[in-house]
């Protein structure tokens, strides 16, 4: 099941139910990218990650991606493109003082975001889930639509100043050229550990996918996100596996392998201590 709404204003609403899909093109919109279930492996400008229903992707005017969709079950996957005046017209209006733009003056660049995986969650995953519920029930309001775009548009730039603009300003080198080279760096490794995470990583395997040493990936990472490595994984793990247990009828054994833990008993205490109750106490408060 595919359906497109495309809006006077050129923005744009892709939902598309399916098992098996590959795109590949030159991205003509500025793209968020989400899903709702399962996972959908991209990639852009030669960087590959998997968007799962914690995440989401944004892909620039202009980039090169190719999703990809192989799987048992059905994966519901939905993208908001937003048209170069709108996009340009929020920019502006989220950047320039009230004066500025009374007096009618124009930003010239576009904006450009970082090409990566971010938090779906909050007043982002609110606002999108309402979306698509109302236009499941045939909303065609396009004023009531651009206004839970523009929604959208205002959570992302908040969530873009949480994960890059004070990550950036965390780090402590003095030139921000090295700044942003090294947050790129970083971003590329959470993405390797939220596309990997139920592999047999390792920390060296993490520094390589991010062009880091070991100690130097440890000493920004820590920086930047004010958690380490090891820890930033075991939460993702911890957190894709509270997902299957509300979710899905694999036994607990099977979930504990399918996000990537060893052993059972390891899981369970550290699932208890995260979360403040069991993993099977957790699966039947989520039937009830």
């Amino acid at each position: 099941m595919r359906y497109v709404k495309e809006l006077s204003n050129k923005n744009k609403i892709i939902s598309e139910s399916t098992s098996e899909a590959l795109y590949a093109r030159e991205n003509d919109a500025y793209t968020i990218k989400f899903v709702f279930n399962g996972k959908e492996d991209f990639e852009v400008n030669r960087r590959r990650f998997s968007i799962y229903p914690d995440t989401f992707a944004v892909v620039n005017l202009g980039s090169n991606f190719t999703s990809k969709i192989d799987s048992i079950s059905l994966v519901n996957t939905f993208s908001v493109s937003f048209g170069e005046n709108f996009i340009k017209d929020f920019h502006q209006t989220f950047l320039c003082s009230h004066e500025s733009l009374l007096d009618g003056k124009e930003l010239q660049n576009m904006p450009h975001f970082m090409e990566s995986l971010y938090p779906f969650s909050g007043d982002m995953r609110f606002n999108v889930l309402h979306l698509k519920k109302q236009l499941d029930k045939g909303l065609k309001n396009e004023m009531l639509i651009n206004e839970y775009l523009y929604h959208c548009l205002l959570n992302y730039y908040k969530i873009y100043d949480q994960e890059v603009t004070q990550k950036l300003n965390k780090l402590r080198f003095i030139k921000s050229k090295t700044r942003e080279e090294v947050l790129k760096r970083l971003t590329v490794a959470k993405e390797y550990m939220s596309s990997n995470y139920n592999k047999n990583i390792t920390l060296e395997n993490i520094a390589e996918q991010a062009c880091l040493s070991v100690n130097h990936l440890l000493r920004t990472f820590k920086e930047a996100y004010e958690i380490s490595p090891y820890h930033f994984l075991m939460h993702l793990r911890l957190k894709r596996a509270r997902k299957l247990l509300q979710t899905s009828t694999y036994p607990l054994n099977e979930i504990v392998g399918l996000v990537g833990f060893e052993c059972p008993s390891s899981f369970i205490r550290l699932f208890k201590h995260t979360f403040n109750i069991t993993p099977l106490k957790y699966r039947k408060s989520r039937l009830n």
